[in-house]
């Protein structure tokens, strides 16, 4: 979106006197924190300050004070008309809080939004993607141009008492910016034998129909499990595939914990051949059935892998295999490459910093319209989010021309849509 300013030469003493009778409050209330409330879209704007080149741009805290001051260069510029250019991350304030600014200003002073045909508009999306729910974990599908985004649902009510998730949601977009909602495909206690916990999922098509692999946790055998859930349609709804687990924590016992049969990612190579990795603490990996079912042969552990914590993703650029997971808690995110699915792999450098203030940091990469696109969640919806109250953002990701990753740099502006 962009606010086209305009002041009048003879206006501008004017507009000075007016500004200087607001306090710096006032000013950053209605321009630098506005409130647009809570569900869908509700986002405190950032401050806004003027820039060396007379243009106004989102800055830290450390500018929030400068916000209109009216010693500013930016009104004593010829012509006196500017532009801010800002995210739709920043238009998503409370125009109320900025009605009120404009109220107390001349008339001469003049604030021009151009809008789409409907509604507000933006060359770039905004991260969080979601904001009326929290979402976390995504993987993403990419079918028939568009992509399926799949999140659990945290539903913790107050981010202080561990995970509750129950289901999980789906979204689709045609652009990676406006995304349409499909409810909820599937829930933990879809699958009978479970007992609950949404945690982590992927979903991919085989032969025309859509299977869904799910973290839940076991009714009967202690620990967390793995499930499988087919549909006709990449937005469900899903029921279970086999009536029982694929993968149950009695069948990884080298590692003593309750949590480490979790985080399946599920990736099919060009000759058809399908590979289950999952895991926390130490990262598994097993080839499928054709039909996608059961496991296809012995439970496989990557030694390499001496910092693995969770969250395995693997996908192929140019023939080379590329495996990233998350790494130490609180997490980030890192990555291997191997000539073949199965290893032996290479370890290289950190992609994805921890994600500011959520401890954990799953991901999914995909291909979309000629793009590379990092989905992630961090805890930036507020004031309520964090660990346990998580939001899903996208971002791109890079390539060097050797065909490493380059770091991911994580913003609050998202991406533009795609064309």
């Amino acid at each position: 979106m962009q606010i086209q300013v305009t002041i009048p030469d003879q206006a501008t003493p004017r507009v000075h006197a007016h500004l200087a009778q607001l306090t710096p409050d006032e000013r950053w209330a209605a321009l630098g924190r506005g409130d647009s409330g809570r569900g869908h879209g509700a986002h405190r704007i950032p401050a806004v300050c003027p820039g060396g080149d007379g243009g106004i741009r989102p800055l830290p805290d450390p500018c929030r004070q400068r916000i209109l001051e009216p010693s500013s260069t930016v009104f004593a510029r010829r012509p006196s008309s500017f532009a801010m250019n800002l995210s739709l991350w920043s238009v998503r304030a409370s125009l109320a809080t900025m009605t009120t600014l404009l109220h107390r200003l001349p008339r001469a002073f003049t604030f021009t939004l151009v809008l789409a045909a409907v509604g507000l508009s933006s060359s770039r999306g905004a991260n969080p993607i979601i904001t009326d729910v929290h979402t976390a974990d995504p993987a993403a599908l990419v079918h028939n141009g568009r992509v399926y985004l799949y999140a659990g649902q945290d539903e913790a009510p107050d981010n202080k008492s561990d995970y509750r998730m129950n289901r999980w949601l789906c979204y689709s977009s045609d652009d990676m910016v406006t995304w349409t909602p499909h409810g909820s495909p599937l829930a933990a206690t879809n699958f009978k034998w479970a007992k609950g916990s949404a945690w982590a999922s992927q979903v991919v098509e085989h032969k025309g129909k859509f299977y869904f692999f799910a973290t839940v946790e076991h009714a009967a055998i202690q620990g967390m499990a793995i499930g499988v859930a087919v549909s006709d349609s990449p937005t469900g709804p899903f029921v279970d595939a086999r009536g029982s687990a694929l993968v149950t924590n009695d069948m990884t016992t080298d590692v003593k914990i309750w949590w480490d049969d979790i985080d399946p990612s599920v990736f099919i190579d060009d000759d058809g051949q399908a590979y289950l990795y999952w895991g926390n603490t130490k990262c598994r990996w097993a080839r499928l059935t054709p039909d996608l079912l059961q496991l296809d042969g012995p439970i496989h552990t990557v030694e390499e892998f001496k910092r693995f914590t969770e969250a395995p993703w693997l996908h192929k650029r140019n023939g080379t295999y590329y495996l990233t997971y998350s790494t130490d808690f609180p997490e980030k995110t890192t990555y291997a490459t191997s000539d073949s699915p199965t290893g032996p792999w290479k370890q290289h450098g950190i992609i994805n910093e921890i994600a500011g203030n959520c401890n954990t940091n799953h991901h999914a990469i995909i291909t979309f319209k000629g793009r590379d696109y990092f989905i992630y969640h961090n805890g930036a919806i507020q004031p309520h989010g964090g660990s346990y109250r998580r939001s899903v953002c996208i971002d791109y990701l890079h390539y060097n021309p050797d065909g490493s990753i380059k770091r991911v740099v994580m913003t609050s502006e998202g991406v533009s849509p795609a064309p």
